[in-house]
């Protein structure tokens, strides 16, 4: 078994597989918790649906010699579209293309209403993708279910789980993205304080040991565990396994919403994922774990899957088939395509470019932020995704305190200064007023990064009065 530089361990053929890395040495016997166990965890609305009458007899189609009369489904014969072909950059020599056809019966595939939790061969592939990244096998109590990329599947899976009102776990600061759904629920969202080493487990089990009597405990407890957006933070190991312990301890799911799993680039080993993790634990069923090949593939494919226990993605699948029936069909055929295409060592060929890639991005904008703004800015090194979380410094600031607003500087100063930010505040879910910013490296040049932080230097100064 050989190493790369950044620490990671790769297989004989050269192609890293992450669960290679952090391969259990013993098999052992895998406990799952029950299916009734989840009765208390689903919301009223979840557990109110009901199967669709139609999309609920499908599977009963493929019984060799039954004429289906069932679906209402258009005659595949007047669509258009008899072939579609792509060009990829190959995983392994950049410099090269490949050519993909879509035709016949997969075509037919893309092209026709679905299963609702996806082309079974996609299922099947990602089923061997959580394998190979996360030592999950089939036969373990939970399934996976592709939907609208994984914000898709975050949202219902909260809509599955929460009910108005009710109290929720979030790391602070957190996806801005996700706020919205709590806040349309009404929920009471309690938020879990981070730094450079990702979520404070110590502040979770201070929070629930210290839970007022008589109020129900929250359910759920949503993270970004890798490259956090918006701090850009990793959580270790160590705090991991405590979470999962408090889980245990405290009866509540873990949301695990991982897009940038594949975006990690650190020098030490990547930590395992708390989907794998879990094994270790004297059962599992506690994590709902939420992939995304936007940052790999696409964007705009909005190409996503949830991994956890059945009766969650059952509900999650409801919900589906309720609001838009499923993920695209034709968006899972070209996926499908392609990673047949390649196989899982092309694949993990070709995330190990990407996060190589932002990592070189990463080194530019740090590289930038040394140049520009020591001294005035604070910051963290990221080790995965697109994201430095910059604390602007007010003279005589002590670096540990958060004090200050970046609001007005940001929003209005910086960008008639020419620079355009987040500032932190909108990852707070309480709103409250912080030195924070969010800057993503993702796409600048270094030409751009360096003539960006030259301008927020301008601003800065003028703000103190320096200029």
């Amino acid at each position: 078994m050989a190493t790369h530089s950044d620490g990671i361990l790769v297989s004989a053929s050269g192609v890293n597989t992450p669960h290679e890395a952090n391969k259990r040495a013993i098999k052992k016997v895998i406990n799952s918790l029950p299916a009734d166990f989840y009765t208390e965890f689903l919301s009223n609305t979840a557990k109110e649906q009901k199967p669709s009458p139609i999309r609920g007899l499908f599977p009963l189609e493929n019984k060799p010699g039954v004429i289906s009369l069932l679906a209402g489904k258009p005659n595949d014969a007047m669509f258009p579209f008899k072939s579609l072909s792509f060009k990829v950059t190959s995983p392994t020599n950049p410099s090269q293309e490949q050519s993909i056809l879509l035709a016949g019966k997969d075509l037919s595939a893309g092209l026709q209403y679905g299963a609702t939790g996806g082309l079974p061969r996609l299922v099947e592939w990602f089923m061997g993708l959580q394998e190979l990244s996360h030592g999950r096998t089939s036969g373990e109590g939970w399934k996976l279910t592709i939907g609208s990329g994984s914000q898709d599947l975050i949202y219902k899976a909260i809509n599955a789980l929460v009910n108005p009102g009710d109290s929720v776990l979030v790391e602070s600061p957190v996806y801005a993205g996700v706020i919205p759904m709590f806040q349309i629920l009404h929920c009471e969202q309690i938020e879990v304080e981070t730094d450079a080493n990702g979520v404070c487990s110590h502040a979770l089990r201070d929070i629930l040991e210290n839970w007022p009597v008589g109020k129900p405990k929250p359910k759920v407890f949503y993270t970004v565990p890798y490259g956090c957006n918006p701090t850009g933070c990793t959580a270790t190991l160590e705090r991991r396994k405590e979470v999962l312990q408090l889980a245990r301890e405290h009866n509540f799911l873990i949301l695990e919403d991982d897009p940038y799993f594949y975006l990690y680039f650190g020098k030490a080993a990547r930590p395992p994922s708390y989907f794998q993790l879990e094994l270790d634990e004297p059962e599992v069923g506690r994590v709902i774990r939420f992939d995304s090949f936007s940052k790999i593939l696409s964007g705009g494919m909005r190409m996503g899957f949830a991994s956890g226990p059945k009766p969650i993605i059952d509900a999650i699948d409801l919900n589906t088939g309720m609001a838009n029936l499923q993920g695209s069909s034709l968006i899972q055929a070209i996926t499908l395509a392609l990673v047949e295409e390649w196989g899982y060592d092309n694949f993990f060929a070709h995330t190990r470019a990407v996060a190589d890639f932002y990592r070189q991005k990463r080194d530019v904008f740090e590289s930038a932020l040394n140049a520009h703004l020591s001294g005035l800015v604070d910051w963290c090194t990221p080790e995965a995704g697109m994201f430095f979380w910059l604390k602007l410094l007010s003279p005589n600031q002590t670096s540990n305190v958060d004090e200050g607003d970046s609001e007005d500087l940001i929003r209005t100063k910086a960008y008639e200064g020419g620079v355009l930010a987040l500032p932190g505040t909108v990852f707070l879910p309480n709103g409250r007023k912080t030195a924070y910013v969010r800057a993503s490296f993702s796409l600048c040049t270094e030409e751009q990064v360096n003539e960006a932080l030259k301008r927020l230097r301008t601003v800065l100064l003028k703000e103190r009065g320096q200029a």
